[in-house]
């Protein structure tokens, strides 16, 4: 019997492997939630980018040279890019003068919505373009999320107004499917 984390390329095993890497994802989110509340609400759009570009920056460091002081793991920063993400997409969908501080309930709540939205996306996308995602490198990922935060930063930059290109909402979503892609391969391949 083969585990959810073989290299079997059907969709159910992706979906199968997706679920349980967003909820190790949401595990951490809950409990940091615990320590720290939702803390998170005051960071404006342009910092999250900035805390997702430390981390993907940081795992492109260590791909590159191999070293590191820190001990955080790739694995422990592709799942902050999961989550940050998610916390993107949240502060977007809330109203300006929303609570600070939200209940957990309602905080786990949003969270689960935005990742079933986000699954639904890598669903759509996954009948477009296969398991293609499942020959991609490791570091492709990398280069994806930074290329799709550098244009976040120009759609900021440009007041939220794009001519032709997706929105920001569209790009956090993209973020988050790659930091799950990343993290099933790292299961897979050990």
């Amino acid at each position: 019997m083969q585990d959810s984390f073989s290299s079997n390329r059907t969709v159910e095993n992706t979906i199968e492997q997706y679920k349980s890497i967003i909820d190790k994802c949401k595990a951490l989110y809950v409990k940091k939630a615990t320590d720290y509340g939702t803390s998170w609400r005051v960071l404006r759009p342009i910092s999250i980018v900035d805390q997702i570009y430390i981390k993907a920056w940081r795992i492109r460091q260590i791909q590159e040279n191999g070293l590191q002081k820190i001990s955080d793991s790739i694995e422990s920063e592709f799942i902050g890019i999961v989550n940050y993400g998610i916390i993107a997409l949240i502060q977007m969908n809330m109203a300006e003068n929303a609570a600070i501080e939200l209940p957990a309930e309602e905080s786990k709540n949003l969270y689960e919505l935005e990742a079933e939205k986000i699954e639904a996306l890598m669903l759509e996308k996954n009948y477009d373009y296969g398991e293609a995602w499942r020959d991609m490198s490791q570091q492709s990922f990398v280069d994806l999320i930074l290329v799709k935060l550098l244009r976040i930063k120009q759609i900021l930059a440009n007041d939220g107004k794009t001519t032709v290109s997706e929105g920001i909402d569209a790009n956090f979503a993209d973020i988050v499917n790659y930091g799950i892609f990343a993290l099933i391969k790292i299961k897979v391949e050990g």
